[in-house]
């Protein structure tokens, strides 16, 4: 018997030997093999169960069981045992307080509150200035376990980040310089009433819906835009851990208008001032912006009027921009500051030189940012809106002449200001028009799933 076994064990022994031998000669053989059978029993399966009862047919059994819930205090001992945090954000108010502040951040913690009311810089950081974003992390206990506000400071191409944390040892405040990284949005949207209610709608910063308009200023008539068009836009912005902290230039545009679409991009050839251009390569630069202030009214035009002031009929020698005092007023074309001072009526005023004898005159200023003698470019900022000089109310009085005579500024946008694509640059700017083509179109295809 002993033998008989013995045997049975030295055969199954050299049974696997051989085995382990052919897996290891023969291992992608195997496992075609494997693969195949397994294939074939699939389908043999696949036969087989097709022959079965109609499911419909088959017997239903209802089990019923009670269940027993667990004892509220084991959930509770369970919960207790995890550790999560709560990410909130709120913006700042006027009126708020370090316990308002947290209140609204979902956050009760009296040692908190006391910290931020207690230090010069973190109520600098979160109370200071209206509107800025605040970051909470919260634990689950409404703890406070971080809370952080981001800002760029007047002046600085970077941002400040300022950040209040619990540790062990209790809360610390710290402030932190850092780099804004740069990114780009695609944004889209339909007129239902007017341009910047559209952007409103579509979530678009003031400052692109500006841009958009002085694009397109030469070909969009923007008080007569028709319920139905739309546009679409590719534009910078600058981040601060994933949080915009400011837009910048907007780099390529589309505007459908009474059924004509108009597209433009930003290009810069090599050493020369970049601009907009149209897909074919031809300037979209005028010589002048059709406003000096952005998202205003005119409540005056060049024209015959009762002076508020002197009670008598004159000519109204510019349009008046009604504005609230502290507006940005930009210069509407490159040139140099020829006066920045006050004069007599038109009390603090800016006058620019621009080619050919012409000139522009911005009055009223609140401010004055620039110098006689200064080079400035289209669009900078050279004051801001007041009531300075003989004004009844806050509002840019802005002129235009040629060789000393008055003429009506609103016809200045008209002039054209930029040169065409040169040839020795044109391989490269049908590259990038190539790539504006498609980010547009992708653009668009936003705003055309939300209107289906």
């Amino acid at each position: 018997m002993s033998k008989l076994i013995n045997g049975i064990l030295a055969a199954e022994e050299l049974v696997a030997s051989r085995i382990a031998t052919t897996v290891k000669t023969y291992p992608r053989h195997l496992t075609a093999a494997i693969a195949a059978m397994l294939l074939c029993a699939g389908g043999g399966a696949f036969a087989v169960a097709s022959l079965g009862p109609d499911a419909s047919d088959l017997p239903i059994h209802q089990v019923l069981e009670t269940v027993a819930p667990l004892p509220v205090a084991s959930q509770s001992e369970v919960l207790d045992a995890l550790s999560f945090t709560l990410f909130r954000s709120e913006q700042s108010r006027s009126s708020d307080t370090a316990e308002a502040l947290l209140k609204r951040l979902g956050v009760s913690d009296p040692a908190a509150a006391a910290f931020v009311r207690g230090n010069a810089e973190a109520r600098a950081a979160f109370f200071n200035r209206v509107g800025r974003t605040i970051n909470a992390e919260v634990g689950q206990d409404n703890s406070l376990r971080k809370l952080t506000a981001r800002w760029i400071p007047d002046g600085e191409g970077g941002f400040k980040r300022f950040v209040v944390e619990r540790l062990p040892a209790g809360f610390v405040a710290r402030a932190e310089p850092d780099t804004l990284a740069p990114a780009t949005r695609l944004a889209s949207g339909i007129v239902r009433s007017s341009l910047f209610a559209a952007t409103d709608e579509a979530r678009i910063p003031d400052a692109v819906a500006s841009q958009l308009a002085d694009i397109f200023q030469g070909d969009v008539d923007f008080r007569q835009l028709r319920k139905g068009d739309r546009f679409a836009v590719v534009y910078e912005t600058f981040e601060a851990d994933g949080q915009t902290m400011r837009t910048g230039r907007v780099l390529s545009a589309e505007f459908e208008n009474n059924g004509k679409t108009w597209q433009a991009m930003w290009y810069q050839e090599p050493g020369q001032k970049g601009g907009y251009y149209r897909p074919n390569g031809d300037s979209l630069r005028k010589a002048y912006l059709s406003s000096p202030v952005e998202f205003t009214r005119v409540s005056s035009g060049f024209a015959m009027r009762m002076h508020p002031i002197l009670n008598s009929w004159r000519q109204h020698n510019g349009v008046d921009f009604a504005a609230p005092t502290g507006t940005p007023v930009r210069t509407v074309g490159d040139g140099t500051v020829d006066f920045a001072g006050q004069q007599n009526g038109y009390g603090n005023i800016v006058i620019i030189g621009h080619r050919n004898g012409q000139q522009t005159a911005y009055a009223h200023l609140s401010r004055i940012d620039v110098k006689e003698g200064q080079a400035v470019s289209q669009g900078q900022s050279i004051g801001a809106v007041g009531a300075t000089g003989w004004a009844t109310g806050p509002h840019l009085h802005f002129e235009f002449r040629i060789n000393g005579e008055y003429h009506d500024p609103t016809t200045i946008a008209q002039q054209d200001g930029g040169q065409p694509i040169s040839t020795a640059a044109r391989p490269a700017f049908e590259k990038v028009a190539k790539a504006t083509r498609t980010e547009l179109a992708a653009a668009f295809s936003v705003v055309q799933a939300s209107a289906d």
